[in-house]
């Protein structure tokens, strides 16, 4: 293991109209020196900022690591709790029709009995590094932006080459604040993680789509894993020979309970969140994107619904691609409905109103800012030109498995033919046996049939776009008289009946091979791939360019802020690992309805009705009907606790973050959010969005005194 270290940002961002209220924020751990220490050991905090990160190791962080969303090591032999939401990825592909994991759940009591977790690797957080002077020192004056773009990007690959070199380990630079900032992180990354216990389905996932997003909830959402590594302790693909990982620290849980009004911490690895959005971002949000993303996604479920209802094996290997469209399909909806209902955009253009008389009082800001919000307007028109033709033809690129892995395999070697250094991230030596794997894994899922089918849906859209927006080679292969149905119906019918993409064997055969070799084949995907290769390097030089000028123009507006008012700000989520400090809190969302903070058992019963998504699996009926509770009740409301509120922040990545309690101990893990609260990842509104967390004395009522779980039990360190 490699000792931590941090360097703290140079630059204080200080954003007066977007002040960060009490509760707020996602907090880098580099920053917690920010954070009002004597508040939180006034709420209930019995430890010292050291005891939560210290770059040195040793600290509560360290046993929170990235598993997909956020897991938590909570044994010395690797044991690893996250939800089942997001180990429903690796319990979907082991399942099949005669051994339903997803359905039946699956329990290994000895470490033999253990199965891979396939395609699921853990990221262990080993350092913190401030590289913003290295990064930025690439840049030079008078570079256009696709330029800037090119040197970050040169400059972010040499550190982390020079990082990973004859090490065991992985690196990734982060941007922070629109790039006024970059953070190198480098971690051990464990490639054997096998599953040691989910719950049934009907435990899970109990309410379905129904009650996502939702409260009052119900939801055992957890599962446990862990992780191996080789038996002298460097990172390993799966093998017999591997052996437990032993995490430096993990966590101890408290059966103690919460109550309304404690304190607690949530600690995890938040994916995305564009708080400070321009008004023009905003606009384009709520009038296109949007809109136009919930219909694709809606249409897209249509598609893999009526697959998965005609047939019970193409349901299990589409469980996963469903719940997932699912998800994002309900919570872009209510952030439409949420930017709207908070009148997000007057909002923001009130405050750019402000912010240019500012700006305009003086020369000398006149001088620095005074270009920042047009250049912002007409980035962002520039933009939405080509937004609709960017979002179908990179859907279709990335949701269509055939025509991905061709892209991909052929891409790559294109790439093969530069220098490592010089390749497009993704495309690097490195990435070989991730991309390897990525193809292998294709497999488990693989259905041409529904592959075809979504192809086809993706053809009528990009089709369907304004003339100066077509797809060229689309335009040429489907030009001319006749049906335009018939003709899509031939050409599908011919290249997928004609492709080796989707035999295993012949699919890893062509990752292998050379540009030239590729070039040859006469397999149809590969060939269309080659035609769409000069179109996707029209739109990577866009995006490049749009990234250059947001790397420039942000930063600068923050700047702009940052002499108006002051405020401690922290930076957008970006998948890096944060943290937050709250409180146990229920909340109002309308006129006349008051939420309780906390679920119970009773309300499991009461919303079952034997039918999906409403199923009382028997043994946890029977142990309800024996009121065989052990020490499990809850005080507060005479019963086994399920699911508690908290006004911690957080979004989509915190799924699995666990929730700590003043001491530092484990009571309760995050696996949504509140649909009336969703839209907190452009507005901030404390008084609303709400955190949905798992209760720890619902996880261990359901092992303990319903499954009988032992071994598992033992395992853990409860206080």
């Amino acid at each position: 293991m490699l000792k931590r270290s941090v360097c703290s940002a140079a630059i204080v961002i200080f954003l007066g109209a977007l002040t960060v209220s009490a509760e707020e924020g996602m907090w880098p751990l580099y920053d917690l020196d920010k954070l009002p220490w004597d508040e939180l050991k006034a709420r209930g905090l019995e430890l010292e900022p050291e005891q939560i990160y210290d770059p040195d190791g040793g600290c509560l962080a360290d046993a929170v690591i990235r598993l997909g969303a956020t897991a938590s090591f909570v044994s010395a032999d690797g044991l690893i709790i996250t939800n089942h939401h997001v180990a429903y990825g690796a319990i979907q592909r082991q399942s099949t029709v005669d051994r339903n994991f997803l359905r039946d759940g699956f329990y290994a009591s000895s470490s033999d009995t253990e199965i891979r977790a396939i395609g699921t690797e853990v990221r262990v957080t080993l350092s913190i590094t401030d590289v913003t002077g290295r990064v930025l020192g690439a840049v030079r004056e008078g570079m256009s932006d696709l330029e800037r773009h090119d040197a970050i990007e040169q400059a972010i690959k040499e550190i982390v080459a020079e990082t990973e070199a004859e090490r065991d380990v992985k690196c990734s630079v982060a941007a922070m604040y629109g790039g006024l900032e970059y953070m190198l992180y480098t971690f051990f990354e464990i490639k054997d993680i096998r599953i040691v216990y989910v719950p049934p389905l009907s435990i899970g996932k109990y309410g379905g789509e129904i009650d996502n997003w939702m409260w009052p909830r119900h939801t055992g959402d957890f599962a446990f894993m862990r992780a191996y590594v080789a038996p002298d302790g460097s990172s390993a693909d799966y093998s017999e020979e591997n052996v437990p990982y032993h995490p430096e620290v993990f966590l101890a849980i408290s059966s103690k309970g919460i109550k309304e009004g404690d304190l607690t911490l949530m600690i995890g690895f938040p994916g995305k969140t564009s708080r400070y959005s321009s008004s023009f971002e905003i606009d384009n949000l709520v009038n296109h994107y949007f809109p136009m993303s919930i219909r694709t996604m809606r249409n897209r479920l249509d598609i893999l619904e009526e697959a998965a209802a005609a047939d019970s094996n193409a349901a299990i290997r589409l469980a996963s691609s469903i719940t997932g469209i699912y998800n994002y399909h309900k919570k872009n909806g209510g952030v439409l409905r949420g930017l709207v209902r908070m009148n997000a955009l007057e909002r923001a253009r009130e405050n750019e109103s402000a912010l240019t008389e500012f700006i305009n009082s003086n020369p000398e800001t006149r001088q620095k800012y005074g270009d920042v919000l047009g250049e912002l307007e007409a980035l962002t028109a520039e933009a939405l030109r080509t937004q609709e033709k960017d979002h179908f033809f990179g859907s279709m690129m990335y949701n269509c498995e055939f025509l991905q892995a061709a892209n991909g395999i052929y891409k790559r070697a294109v790439e093969l033919e530069k220098d490592d250094i010089d390749r497009e991230p993704g495309y690097q030596e490195r990435d070989r046996d991730n991309a390897r794997r990525r193809l292998r894994h294709m497999q488990i899922n693989l259905l041409p049939d529904v592959d075809k089918m979504m192809m086809r849906y993706f053809l009528e859209e990009i089709l369907d776009l304004p003339m100066d927006q077509k797809v060229e080679t689309f335009e040429r292969l489907f030009s001319g008289k006749g049906d335009r149905d018939k003709r899509i119906d031939k050409y599908l019918d011919k290249i997928y009946s004609r492709t080796d993409m989707g035999d295993l064997e012949k699919r890893l055969a062509m990752f292998e091979m050379t540009k030239k070799e590729l070039e040859k084949l006469d397999d149809p995907f590969i060939k269309l791939a080659i035609e769409l290769r000069p179109e996707l390097d029209q739109q990577r030089q866009r995006d490049n360019g749009f990234s250059g000028a947001r790397s420039r123009l942000e930063p600068k507006l923050a700047a702009a802020y940052a002499e108006w008012k002051r405020g401690d700000l922290y930076p957008d989520a970006n998948g890096t690992m944060r943290l937050n400090y709250a409180s146990v809190r229920g909340f109002s969302p309308a006129d006349a309805v008051d939420y309780f903070y906390l679920t119970g058992l009773d309300g499991v019963m009461e919303k079952e009705t034997g039918q999906d998504p409403f199923i009382v699996p028997p043994e946890l009926k029977d142990t309800y009907q024996n009121g065989n509770y052990g020490g499990y009740l809850d005080p507060v409301i005479d019963d086994v606790p399920v699911n508690f509120l908290t006004s911690n922040d957080g979004t989509n990545g915190n799924s699995g973050s666990p929730l700590l309690n003043g001491k530092g101990e484990l009571i309760g893990l995050d696996f949504d959010g509140n649909i009336e609260g969703v839209a907190d990842d452009y507005i901030y509104n404390g008084e609303i969005a709400r955190s949905i967390v798992v209760d720890i004395r619902y996880v261990l009522f359901l092992i303990d005194r319903v499954y009988h779980l032992d071994a598992l039990m033992q395992e853990l360190t409860i206080r």
